[in-house]
């Protein structure tokens, strides 16, 4: 498998699909690199280099204790990107990766990257503050941990057959094979990883971060998103990021990289082109 080793050993696993200009993904929680096979297969079909890694604690990458939070996080994509020398990268983000690629630029600059999108991302901040007014209230994070603890593997089946695709709502079409992958990834993920990440995509605050944005910026977001909602996230980051495109999927939920895939696909190759 292709690994990286980061400054603390952590063995980080990446997929390196195709050649031309270098298209970087990051994936939420309790994903890997996998759920964003849909836009790899595409984009590398079109003459794109597609590099997605397994967050540390995710998927095939290793399992440390310690470092499951944003700064490190970024400072692994920083290491992935820096490892395979990457340059004018489109860089990606889904969910919680968007809090990543919010942080990697916050700390590491755009020197290596040409344009980012953030998709159903978690920035500016999900927590409900008293500067955050349209956030979640702490007690909602605190139902995640607690479903992670008591059940996490039929927690992770209840979030796909409901809320995650969207099977929750009359009409949907979520398919079995889309909630059994939602489930393999999240197991694959380790217990204290995906635990402790809860607190990093809910209560780190991308604001500063978002701030330093200064390349071509697309946001995109469902507005049907029942697990970040749409006026704390993207509305709300749209209007920090400088000159960011804003789009709005009408009745889409949070993994519309999958439930929306194609719509999803022709954006992002357009983004990219333009």
């Amino acid at each position: 498998m292709s690994m990286i080793t980061a400054k603390d050993g952590t063995q980080l696993y990446y997929k390196d699909w195709g050649t031309g200009q270098p298209v970087v993904f990051s994936h939420g929680w309790p994903l890997n690199a996998d759920s964003w096979e849909a836009q790899m297969l595409f984009l590398a079909s079109k003459g794109y280099r597609c590099i997605a890694h397994d967050r540390r604690g995710h998927g095939r990458s290793s399992q440390p204790w310690d470092g499951n939070e944003m700064d490190t996080y970024a400072d692994d994509l920083a290491e992935v990107i820096a490892a395979l020398d990457l340059k004018s990268i489109v860089l990606i983000g889904f969910s919680a990766g968007g809090g990543e690629v919010a942080r990697y630029i916050g700390r590491h600059g755009t020197k290596r990257v040409a344009k980012a999108a953030l998709i159903s991302a978690v920035p500016p901040l999900m927590l409900k503050t008293a500067a955050n007014p349209n956030g979640l209230p702490i007690e909602a994070f605190d139902e995640i941990r607690d479903n992670s603890i008591t059940d996490r593997s039929q927690f992770y089946k209840d979030l796909a057959s409901g809320p995650f695709f969207g099977a929750n709502r009359s009409g949907s079409k979520v398919s079995q094979g889309m909630i059994d992958s939602f489930w393999l990834q999240g197991m694959q993920a380790g217990s204290k990883n995906t635990f402790d990440c809860i607190k990093a995509f809910s209560e780190t605050d991308f604001t500063e971060d978002l701030k330093k944005f200064d390349v071509p910026t697309l946001i995109i977001h469902g507005d049907d998103d029942q697990i970040v909602p749409i006026g704390a996230a993207a509305l709300a980051s749209a209007k920090i990021v400088k000159h960011a495109s804003l789009k709005i999927y009408p009745g889409a939920p949070h993994g519309l990289a999958y439930t929306h895939k194609d719509q999803l696909n022709a954006d992002l190759l357009a983004f990219i082109e333009s």
